[in-house]
């Protein structure tokens, strides 16, 4: 399991290795037909500042090779917002004081009829707190039937299932499994998730583990930055990424690293990372991995999203609503966190053209197997 293999690297000494790197580190991992991690953790430090235009060009040019000149659109939907977690930083905190919401099967079809509405997508994220209780993988399995006749390809996010749990779903049409690490920084995580099933570090970072032995076609990995160093806990991703590349070599992965916005409970973020700093991290991620797929959600604004697209980013969510029932059954509910990109799926997608890219609706389905 990864947690085994996450001993094997220290925190501090990994965020001083980082900060050490130099001009000359970053050139040899400019020029590095397979990049190491070494070589990422040079492309993502301060002294890759100044080969930003490179790092950008570099990671168009492996972008457009292995994916063209397209956007792969996908859409949340969330189901409920009923969560045993107590993390400080996110809306659904079973400590702040609203209705819980958990969608019938009658109403997540109404959803489901709303999205379609908006614009064809085929690629749907189904969302849940994490309640066992109210949202165990019976109702997922559920959930994911009533969708299935309205989208060809989906994905989940809730809290983390045993690997006979995965399988289960992968037969009610789950093709994909994201799951947000959050911060690997083993001693914080407790600071951030002091109670509820998040709070086990171990159980989450080897849900990723299960999730490859169950089986699961696409596995996305995120981190969120704001809440500690960002180089370094990018980097215990890239070498999770390595990892799981290496014992599940038949999945597909995606990474996303979204910047902290605001929700219910006042958090704010301890690490602030600026656009430029972004831009960099992307990039780098493009140059250590080729075939990873890069996800932007709404969480980041609609400038910084355009071009991001043309330069690294490979899927974007469009007309997200991060309330449960928030397309059509309760568009009042509380969400999750307030969205920065409120375009309209059209709008968004009339952008992607605008810079000579497609935005692809469906690129995926299980028949194809």
């Amino acid at each position: 399991m990864f947690s085994d293999e996450l001993l094997n690297y220290d925190w501090e000494a990994t965020s001083t290795a980082i900060m050490a790197k130099t001009a000359a580190d970053v050139e040899r991992a400019l020029n590095a037909r397979h990049p190491s991690v070494d070589d990422f953790m040079a492309l993502i430090s301060p002294a890759a500042a100044p080969y930003l235009e490179q790092m950008a060009a570099l990671s168009r040019h492996y972008t457009r090779e292995r994916f063209g000149k397209t956007i792969s659109m996908y859409i949340p939907m969330y189901i409920t917002n009923s969560c045993t977690n107590s993390c400080v930083y996110c809306g659904f905190n079973r400590h702040n004081a609203f209705d819980r919401v958990v969608l019938t099967p009658e109403q997540i079809e109404d959803e489901c009829r709303a999205i379609k509405k908006l614009a064809p997508f085929e690629n749907l994220l189904l969302v849940t707190g994490e309640n066992p209780r109210v949202a165990g993988v019976e109702y997922i399995e559920k959930a994911l039937h009533v969708c299935r006749p309205y989208f060809s390809n989906l994905s989940i996010e809730v809290m983390p299932l045993a690997a006979e749990g995965y399988e289960r779903l992968t037969h009610a049409g789950l093709n994909g499994v994201v799951c947000f690490q959050e911060t690997y920084h083993r001693e914080k995580y407790k600071t951030y998730h002091p109670a509820g099933m998040k709070s086990n570090f171990e159980w989450r970072v080897n849900g990723f583990d299960r999730m490859g032995q169950a089986g699961v076609h696409k596995i996305g990995m995120g981190v969120l930055i704001g809440l500690e160093d960002w180089r370094t806990d990018v980097t215990m991703m890239a070498i999770h990424l390595r990892y799981l590349r290496k014992h599940y070599w038949r999945t597909r992965f995606s990474v996303n690293f979204p910047r902290m916005r605001p929700a219910a409970g006042g958090f704010q973020p301890n690490v602030i990372i600026s656009d430029r700093e972004l831009a960099q991290l992307t990039f780098a991620f493009r140059i250590f991995d080729h075939d990873v797929d890069i996800s932007y959600s709404t969480r980041e604004r609609p400038d910084f999203r355009d071009n991001m697209l043309t330069l690294g980013a490979t899927s974007l969510s469009a007309g997200s609503k991060t309330d449960p029932g928030g397309y059509h059954t309760y568009p009042q509910s509380l969400e999750q966190f307030a969205v920065s990109d409120e375009r309209t799926p059209a709008e968004v997608a009339e952008a992607i053209r605008a810079r000579g890219y497609e935005a692809v609706w469906k690129d995926w389905d299980k028949i194809f197997d």
